[in-house]
C-alpha cells in the first residue's frame, strides 16, 4: 500500500457505514410494498473461546462429513467438479501478489493495496502483517490528535499488535492483539479497548458527533460522569484452526484472508466492510451504495478454495458476530446451515446459490427485523430473486401498514414535524436522523430553517416554540407510532431533552463487556447543559405503536423507566441490537442484528428492551392516534 495518512478519509467513510448502519430501518417502505425496511432485535451473551477447552462442542464446518453434504443438498445446487490446488511439495504455496486501487465509497483515494494469492486462486485475497498494521493504525484506529497509535512485533510464528495511549495513565494503554501462525488463533486481550475509537469518551460510546468547535467550545452534547462506568469484557480468542482456516507464514510473509481481517477488525469495531472484486477494494457500509464501482468485477463461478474458505468464514463470523444466537437457539451456524438444507448451497461454485442461502437464513431463520439481506456478490451480479418474508417481518410489515393508511386520513398531505393543538404541541418524526456529525452546523442555522426530517433540528425548533414567551403549551407528546428507529445520536438528544439526562446501558454479546453512558443536551444552543435546554413543568407524553422499533424503542423503554413520561399508545415493537453491516468472502451485502445491545440500566444491572415499553394508557385503534383533537382532549382529562 502506498504509504500516507488516512485516517480523516477512511474514517469518514467508516463514520457514514456507522450512521448508515444506525441501531434502526434504515428505509421507509411505501404503503403496501413489497419490501419492508430494516429493523432490530434482543440479545445473546457469546462467550469467547479459549480454545481447547469446549473444542469438540464449537468445532465447527469442516467436521460436516461428505455424506451428509449431499444429504442436504439444495434442488438446483450445482455439483462442485474441481478440488483445490494441491500444495506443491514440503506443504508450502505459491504465492503471489497484486496491487488494487482502493476506494471510499465511490471516491478514489489515490492509493493502492498489495493482496497475496495461494497456488493462483485470484478470488480469495491475503493480506500480510504490515498492511494489517497500516490498516490499524493509519486507516481506522490510530489517531496523532489523541495521541493514539499501534505498533507490531515478530516472534515467530506470533505476530504482535499493541495499542498505545500517550497520555499518561490511559486505560486503554499497552493492549495487545496477537496472532498465532502455529495455533491458527487471533486473540484480543480486550477486544473493546484494542478497538475503542479515538473519540469514544467511554468503552462502548453510542454517538458519533463531533461535540467540540475549533474554539474547543462544546457542541450539542455534553458527556457526563454521573452514571458512566466501564466494565470491562472477557479476553476473546478467535479459534481459525478449529474452523479450518489456515493463518499462512511463509517466505518471510505473515498472510491472513482479507476476509477475516475485514470481519473482526473492520466491520466489528466499524461498522463498514472492505469489498473486493478482483479489479478494486471499496470500503463501504454496503455494495448498494457504489453499485456501479462495485459490480465491475467479472460474474462467474466461486474458485474451489473460495467455495471451501468462503462458508468457513461466514460459519466464523456469524458465531461471533450475530448478536441473538442465544434467544434464537443457535449453538453453531454450521449446524442451521447442514440442519436446514443450506450447507451444499453455501458450499457449491454457483455464488447465487450461496447468496440465496444467506438471503433465506437472514428471512426464514433470524426474521428480526435488523437482519437484512442486501446485494448480492459481484460474482453473481445484480438479481432480482427475493426470498419470502419471514412471519415476525410480515406481521410489522402488516402493522405499519394499518398504521400509515389511518393517519393518511387525517393527514392526507403529511404529518408535520411541529404542530400544536390547543394546550398541546405534537412532535414527530419517523426515523431518527441527523444530516450531518459536524454539531456545530447546528449553531449556525436559525431553528426555523432546520428541517423536519432531521430530529435534533426539528427538536430544537419545537424547543423554541414551546418555551416562547406567553406559550399556550402544557402538554408536550412525542409521536414515534411510525418511528423506524435511526441515529443513536438523535435518540440520546431526544432523551436528553425530555428528561435532562439521557442514560444509556450499552453491552457487547461478544465480550461481556458494559457501559453506561450518561449525556446532557444543549437544545437552546447557547452552548449551556443547564435548566433551560429543558420543559420545566410542562406534562410529557410518548406516543407508541407496534412499528416502534429500535431506537423508535429504546426511547419509550427509557422513559418508561423515568417515569417521568406517560406512553400512550400500544406496546413498542421492540429490537434492541444495532444493527451492523456485514460481508460475505465472496462479496455478498446483508446487515445482522449486531453485538451491541442497548439497554437500560436500573439499580445498577442491565435490562434489555427487545420485548419493548407497555403504555401507561392504551389506545385500541390506528384512527385514535391521529384524530389529535380528540386526543388532546383525553390527555387533558388524564389529569
Amino acid at each position: 500500500m502506498k504509504r500516507k495518512k488516512l485516517n480523516g478519509i477512511l474514517a469518514s467513510a467508516i463514520t457514514a457505514g456507522m450512521i448508515l448502519a444506525g441501531c434502526n430501518a434504515t428505509a421507509t417502505p411505501e404503503i403496501g410494498a413489497a419490501e419492508t425496511t430494516e429493523t432490530s432485535v434482543p440479545e445473546e451473551k457469546q462467550e469467547s473461546s479459549a480454545a481447547e477447552e469446549e473444542k469438540q462442542e464449537t468445532s465447527a464446518p469442516e467436521e460436516k462429513q461428505e455424506e451428509e453434504n449431499n444429504e442436504t443438498s439444495a434442488p438446483d445446487e450445482k455439483k462442485e467438479t474441481s478440488a483445490p490446488k494441491e500444495k506443491p511439495a514440503g506443504g508450502e504455496h505459491e504465492i503471489t501478489s497484486e496491487s488494487y486501487p482502493v476506494y471510499a465509497m465511490t471516491e478514489p483515494l489515490g492509493m493502492d493495496m498489495k493482496l497475496y494469492f495461494l497456488d493462483g486462486v485470484k478470488d480469495l485475497p491475503y493480506i500480510e502483517s504490515e498492511e494489517i498494521l497500516f490498516l490499524i493504525n493509519d486507516a481506522l484506529l490510530g489517531d496523532e490528535a489523541s495521541g493514539i497509535n499501534f505498533t507490531m512485533e515478530k516472534n515467530g510464528s506470533i505476530i504482535t499488535y499493541t495499542r498505545h495511549h500517550n497520555e499518561e495513565k490511559a486505560f486503554d494503554d499497552n493492549i495487545p492483539l496477537t496472532f498465532d501462525f502455529d495455533k491458527d488463533t487471533i486473540d484480543f486481550m480486550d477486544f473493546d479497548l484494542f478497538c475503542k475509537s479515538p473519540g469514544s469518551s467511554t468503552l462502548l460510546d453510542l454517538t458519533a458527533m463531533h461535540v467540540f468547535n475549533d474554539k474547543g467550545e462544546p457542541a450539542v452534547f455534553q458527556k457526563v460522569d454521573r452514571g458512566s462506568y466501564d466494565r470491562y469484557g472477557d479476553s476473546l480468542v478467535l479459534p481459525l484452526g478449529e474452523y479450518g482456516i489456515d493463518m499462512i507464514m511463509q517466505d518471510g510473509l505473515y498472510l491472513v484472508p482479507l476476509q477475516t481481517i475485514n470481519d473482526f477488525l473492520i466491520t466489528a469495531p466499524s461498522g463498514a466492510n472492505l469489498f473486493f472484486n478482483c479489479k478494486n477494494l471499496i470500503l463501504t457500509a454496503k455494495a448498494s451504495e457504489c453499485e456501479d464501482l462495485y459490480y465491475e468485477g467479472e460474474t462467474g463461478e466461486r474458485s474451489p478454495a473460495l467455495q471451501e474458505y468462503g462458508y468457513k468464514e461466514l460459519c466464523l463470523m456469524m458465531d461471533y458476530l450475530y448478536g441473538l444466537k442465544e434467544p434464537h437457539e443457535i449453538e453453531h451456524f454450521a449446524q442451521l446451515f447442514h440442519e436446514n438444507g443450506f450447507e451444499a448451497m453455501l458450499k457449491s461454485s454457483d455464488p447465487k446459490n450461496a447468496d440465496i442461502a444467506i438471503y433465506r437464513t437472514i428471512t426464514d431463520y433470524l426474521d428480526d427485523g435488523h437482519s437484512q439481506f442486501g446485494s448480492y456478490s459481484y460474482l453473481t451480479g445484480k438479481n432480482d430473486y427475493k426470498a419470502p418474508k419471514g412471519a415476525s417481518e410480515y406481521r410489522w410489515n402488516d402493522h405499519y401498514e394499518r398504521y400509515t393508511k389511518a393517519r393518511e386520513k387525517f393527514y392526507p398531505d403529511g404529518i408535520p414535524g411541529y404542530e400544536e393543538v390547543g394546550n398541546t404541541a405534537y412532535i414527530t418524526f419517523d426515523q431518527f436522523y441527523m444530516e450531518s456529525v459536524e454539531g456545530e452546523e447546528y449553531y449556525t442555522t436559525d431553528p426555523k430553517d432546520f428541517s423536519d426530517q432531521d430530529t435534533i433540528g426539528l427538536i430544537m425548533k419545537a424547543h423554541s416554540m414551546i418555551t416562547r414567551e406567553n406559550s399556550p403549551i402544557k402538554n408536550v407528546v412525542i409521536d414515534l407510532s411510525c418511528n423506524l428507529g435511526g441515529m443513536a445520536d438523535t435518540a440520546v438528544f431526544t432523551l436528553g431533552w425530555f428528561l435532562g439526562e439521557a442514560s444509556i446501558g450499552m453491552k457487547n454479546t461478544m465480550t461481556g463487556a458494559m457501559c453506561s453512558s450518561t449525556y446532557r443536551c444543549d437544545v437552546n444552543r447557547d452552548r449551556k447543559f443547564d435548566e433551560k435546554d429543558e420543559l420545566g413543568d410542562r406534562r410529557l407524553f410518548c406516543l407508541t405503536s407496534p412499528v416502534s422499533f429500535s431506537c423508535g424503542n429504546l426511547v419509550p423503554c427509557i422513559f418508561k423507566e423515568s417515569n417521568k413520561v406517560t406512553l400512550l399508545g400500544r406496546t413498542s415493537g421492540g429490537g434492541s441490537c444495532v444493527v451492523e453491516p456485514a460481508s460475505s468472502a465472496w462479496g455478498t451485502s446483508f446487515q445482522l442484528s449486531g453485538i451491541k445491545r442497548l439497554s437500560f440500566v436500573m439499580n445498577g444491572a442491565f435490562y434489555d428492551i427487545d420485548r419493548g415499553a407497555d403504555p401507561d394508557y392504551a389506545i385500541s385503534t390506528p384512527e385514535q392516534y391521529y384524530d389529535r383533537k380528540a386526543l388532546t382532549e383525553y390527555i387533558n382529562s388524564i389529569y
